[in-house]
């Protein structure tokens, strides 16, 4: 018998699984600091760590507006 060539789940649905929710590093950051949204822009703690973090972590543009950072922006 020959052997069957390609993918022989090619053109089925992929089975939909649970979502699971992706907690970002900023959210984990903001947990961390045990800081309320109304806190953020206060915190200087947060402040530091989005300085540091700014080119390679998400942080909410308007934050980062409201801060006055400027983003590098690599594409």
């Amino acid at each position: 018998m020959a052997k069957r060539r390609g993918n022989p789940n090619w053109g089925k649905p992929e089975p939909i699984g649970p979502i699971i929710p992706v907690v970002t590093s900023f959210e984990q950051a903001v947990k961390e600091f045990k800081l309320s949204p109304d806190q953020y822009q206060r915190s200087i703690r947060l402040r530091e760590w989005a300085r540091r973090n700014k080119n390679s972590k998400y942080i909410p543009e308007p934050l980062l507006q409201a801060w006055g950072f400027e983003i590098e922006n690599t594409l």
